[in-house]
Formats: C-alpha cells, sequence, structure tokens
C-alpha cells in the first residue's frame, strides 16, 4: 500500500508487519501481538497512526488482569452505578480528579490506589467513605446516595445474617489480603488441594491454603480467597477453618478419611469428592496455586508445620492471634 513515511517523509510502498513485541510492565514482561508498518525506502519502522491498538495500553491490561486489579472500564462502571461524576468520586476517595481521569482513560493505577478502589466497590466501605470527607457532594445528592447505599445494604441483609452467624464477619484489610471473604474460591480452592486418592492432612491442607493467599498477595498485593489466618499450634491456619470443611462434608463435596498412626493416635485426610471449579480463577491465582502445591508435593503435615513456623508473620504472633497479610513480604516461597 501507498503512504507517507514519517522518517523520510515521503510517499513510498509501506509494508504492514505482524509481530510479539515484549512489553516490560513493573518489572514484569509481556509478549503483546504489535502491528507496525515499514518504510520500504528508508526501512525505519513505525505505528499506523489511523490504528486504536497500543500495544502499551495492551500490556496494562494483562498486567492488571493476572493481578485481579479494576480495568478502566470497571472504574467508570463503578462511578456511573452511583451517578457519580469524576470529581465527585475522586473527592470521596481522596484523590486528585487527574489521577482518577487518568485511571479510567487506561493508565495504570498504584498498588495503593487499587486498594483503595477494591474497598470502595463494596457498597458498606462507599458507604464510610461518604460520610468521612464532608463537602465531597451537596446535600441533596449526597443524602440520596446515603439512602441508596442503605437499601442496597438491607436488601441482602437477611443472607448477611446467615453468613455471619456461620463463618463470623470481618472487613477487607490487611487481615484478609485486602478481599472479602469469597467463600466460592475458599472452598474451590480446598478440593483443588484434595484433588488426589491418597488425599491431604487437614494440618498439611491448611498451611497450602496459607501459602496460597500469602504468595498471591505477595505477588499481586490481593489475596485470592479474602481468607484470615491465625496462629495455631500446628502453624498458621484459616480463621474457622472447621467450619469451612464442615460445609464442604456436609454437602458431599469434601470426603474425610481417618488414618491411624497407633492405638491412640490418629490423623484425618480429606479427598475431593467433586472436581474444583477452576473457571473462577484468574490465571495468576492458578499459576499461585499450582506452584504452592508443586513445592509442598513431598512434605509431609510434619515437615510443612516445621517449614510455616519459620515464617516471621508466625515467629511474631502469639497462639490465637490473627496473622496480617504485610508479612507476605517475608515469605519464605
Amino acid at each position: 500500500m501507498k503512504g507517507i513515511c514519517p522518517f523520510c517523509e515521503k510517499e513510498c510502498n509501506i509494508e504492514s508487519i505482524e509481530t510479539v513485541e515484549e512489553i516490560k510492565v513493573r518489572g514484569e514482561a509481556f509478549g503483546i501481538e504489535t502491528h507496525y508498518l515499514k518504510c520500504k525506502v528508508c526501512d525505519n519502522t513505525f505505528y499506523d497512526p489511523a490504528s486504536n491498538h497500543d500495544p502499551l495500553e495492551l500490556a496494562y491490561r494483562e498486567y492488571r488482569k493476572r493481578r485481579g486489579m479494576m480495568q478502566p472500564e470497571d472504574i467508570k462502571t463503578f462511578r456511573k452505578k452511583y451517578g457519580l461524576s469524576q470529581g465527585e468520586l475522586s473527592s470521596i476517595l481522596g484523590w486528585g480528579i487527574a489521577t482518577l481521569n487518568r485511571y479510567e482513560n487506561g493508565a495504570l493505577q498504584s498498588q495503593a490506589h487499587e486498594k483503595t478502589l477494591r474497598l470502595a466497590v463494596d457498597p458498606e466501605n462507599l458507604l464510610k467513605l461518604l460520610l468521612d470527607p464532608p463537602g465531597a457532594l451537596n446535600k441533596e445528592k449526597k443524602e440520596r446516595l446515603i439512602k441508596s447505599l442503605q437499601l442496597e445494604g438491607e436488601e441482602s441483609f437477611s443472607f448477611q445474617r446467615i453468613f455471619e452467624n456461620r463463618f463470623g464477619r470481618y472487613e477487607q484489610s490487611e487481615l484478609s489480603g485486602y478481599r472479602k471473604l469469597d467463600l466460592n474460591k475458599l472452598f474451590n480452592a480446598i478440593l483443588f488441594f484434595c484433588k488426589n486418592e491418597e488425599g491431604v492432612y487437614k494440618t498439611k491442607l491448611n498451611k497450602l491454603l496459607f501459602y496460597a493467599d500469602f504468595k498471591h498477595f505477595k505477588e499481586y498485593v490481593v489475596s485470592i480467597t479474602g481468607c484470615r489466618y491465625a496462629h495455631i499450634t500446628f502453624g498458621p491456619a484459616p480463621d474457622n477453618y472447621e467450619y469451612y470443611f464442615a460445609a464442604l462434608i456436609e454437602n458431599k463435596l469434601l470426603t474425610p478419611k481417618e488414618v491411624c498412626f497407633g492405638e491412640d493416635i490418629i490423623g484425618e485426610k480429606f479427598v475431593s469428592a467433586a472436581e474444583p471449579d477452576l473457571s473462577i480463577f484468574g490465571e495468576g491465582e492458578l499459576k499461585i496455586m499450582a506452584s504452592v502445591k508443586e513445592f509442598f508435593k513431598d512434605f509431609t503435615a510434619t515437615q510443612i508445620t516445621d517449614y510455616s513456623h519459620e515464617e516471621q508473620g508466625y515467629k511474631e504472633t502469639s497462639n490465637g492471634d490473627p496473622i496480617s497479610f504485610d508479612y507476605a513480604e517475608t515469605l519464605q516461597i
């Protein structure tokens, strides 16, 4: 085809080239399909000015996807759901309007701002933020939004009460890896780790869940399941873990097996009675879960317990204490 080369400024034959370019985002490389034009006179390559194809934007999108971060359209949808302008939402979040504008137009958000966004999309948290800055909205709009958020909370009240009575209640924070407890992901992660004929000891399963969530947080700044973890005698374990296992057994998704080590010593193994639904996990989440399962595949329950006792988050807490995801930075794996 014919075109004007921006380098030699001549009208000449232009060749279209499709290739895969390696683009690094925050130190991580991504192979992005890229479209170039090449001048047949001076051999220089350049982007097609008429194309909307932006390799850097695609790399950003892939980066967010791997880490479960909000995409620009997710931020816009969240803002428009409550009828907020960029200026209003920026004020509620304590940001400058230029920052939110950049994120909605494709700029890559910082890890700290991603945490804020993840917290804000929860109606209960947004209501708290809304009540904090006095000048974010005019009085009429503020009252209307408060009523809307309160109504949204009331609609899920019955479910929340049942949920809280059985599994407990807590907010997104550094103790949950800045994610709300996702029972669907937690239950399917358990099935994933217990998917083998021999089964997995309960003690080891607790550590596998801990390492999967903490390693994902270490790499992606958010946990997989939103589960909280506590310091117990045999190492880190999900808070209320007995309830989670009991729910799966009750629904015939998990099969318990007793293992006798002697007259008075009995251990408990779990075997998946159903296939885990892996479609609910992101690429990065599956990668972390698989790497944790592979790393500890030959560890006995005693060995993984001893290994977990060396974690800084375990050493610096006492029996019954919650273990903050801030300790993920020092994780041994």
